[in-house]
C-alpha cells in the first residue's frame, strides 16, 4: 500500500519503507512469499509517487543476473530470481494521494473485479509456522464471508490499536460484532487487535466509493468493514504467530533480530553478535 513511511524516516526518504531490509531481503519479499504460500496467484500493489523501486525490484535485472552467472555465483542468482513473478502476475496501481488504507483498497477495484480478495499490509511482517495468510484462507474455507486476522495486544496497550468485538470467544475463530479504533482505556471490547491480514468480499468497493473520510481525514478500511458487517458475516481469526510492525523503527529492529535468529545459516553468528553488543 502507498504511504509516506513517516515513522521510519529518514530511512524511507528515498527508499520505499516496504523495501527496507529485514536481514538480507526487503520486507515486501517476505510478504509476497507469504501470499504465494497461501495460494495467491495475482498480486496488486498500490504505490505512490517515488515508489517506482517496488516495481523495479520485482523485475529482471539483466546486468546483475548476467554478472552473477558469469562469476558462478549461482546460489545468489537463484535467491534473486525466486522473487520474480511470472509475466502478468503483478499489477501496479498509483494511488495518487495518501488518503488512507480504505482508499488504497478502493483503487484496486477494477483489477480485482467481483471476487473475494486478500489484503496484506506490507509493513506488518508475520512470523508463523504456517503462514498467516494461509491460516486466513483455512478460516475462509471453514466460514466464508470476511476474515480478519487478529492477535492479543500487549497488556495495557489495547487502546492503541483497532480492537475487534466478538460474539463470544471460543477458540481462535469467532464471529465479529464490531470494531473499535483506539478505544478509551478500560472500554476495550476485547484484547484482540487487527494485525494486517484480511480476506474481504468485493462488495466493500461500493461502500468505500462513497464513504466519507474518517480518522485523520482519511478513508478508513475499518469504517468500510463496519458498514459491510451490517449485511455480511465477519470472523476474527487469532492467528498463530508473531507480528512485527516494520513501519516502526523498533519494530523493524525486532524483525531483523527475530528473522536472523530464525535463519539456520545466520542464527549462531547473530546470537553471538547480540551477546557482544549487550
Amino acid at each position: 500500500m502507498a504511504g509516506l513511511g513517516t515513522r521510519v524516516l529518514p530511512g524511507a526518504k528515498t527508499t520505499p519503507k516496504n523495501l527496507l531490509n529485514v536481514v538480507d531481503r526487503p520486507i515486501l519479499s517476505y510478504v509476497v512469499e507469504e501470499a504465494r504460500a497461501a495460494g495467491i496467484e495475482h498480486f496488486v500493489f498500490i504505490v505512490g509517487r517515488g515508489q517506482g523501486a517496488i516495481e523495479d525490484y520485482f523485475d529482471s535485472n539483466p546486468e546483475i543476473e548476467g554478472t552473477l552467472e558469469a562469476k558462478g555465483k549461482l546460489d545468489i542468482l537463484a535467491d534473486i530470481r525466486r522473487d520474480l513473478p511470472q509475466p502478468g502476475q503483478m499489477s501496479f496501481i498509483r494511488q495518487m494521494a495518501p488518503l488512507g488504507l480504505g482508499h488504497a483498497v478502493w483503487c484496486a477495484r477494477d483489477v480485482i473485479g467481483d471476487e473475494p480478495f486478500a489484503v496484506m499490509l506490507p509493513d506488518m511482517l508475520m512470523m508463523a509456522k504456517r503462514p498467516a495468510l494461509a491460516q486466513c484462507v483455512d478460516a475462509y474455507a471453514q466460514k466464508g464471508g470476511n476474515i480478519v486476522a487478529v492477535e492479543p495486544a500487549p497488556k495495557g496497550e489495547a487502546h492503541k490499536y483497532g480492537i475487534v468485538a466478538l460474539d463470544g470467544q471460543d477458540g481462535r475463530l469467532n464471529r465479529m460484532t464490531g470494531m473499535v479504533e483506539k478505544p478509551a482505556p478500560g472500554t476495550e471490547p476485547s484484547n484482540l487487535f487487527i494485525s494486517g491480514r484480511y480476506i474481504l468480499q468485493p462488495e466493500i468497493f461500493n461502500i468505500l466509493e462513497t464513504q466519507e473520510r474518517g480518522a485523520g481525514g482519511e478513508i478508513q478500511l475499518t469504517d468500510g468493514m463496519f458498514n459491510l458487517m451490517k449485511t455480511q458475516a465477519f470472523h476474527a481469526l487469532e492467528y498463530e504467530g508473531t507480528t512485527y510492525d516494520c513501519g516502526d523503527k523498533i519494530g523493524l529492529l525486532r524483525a531483523n533480530v527475530a528473522f536472523a535468529l530464525a535463519r539456520p545459516d545466520l542464527a549462531d553468528a547473530a546470537r553471538a553478535a547480540i551477546r557482544e553488543l549487550l
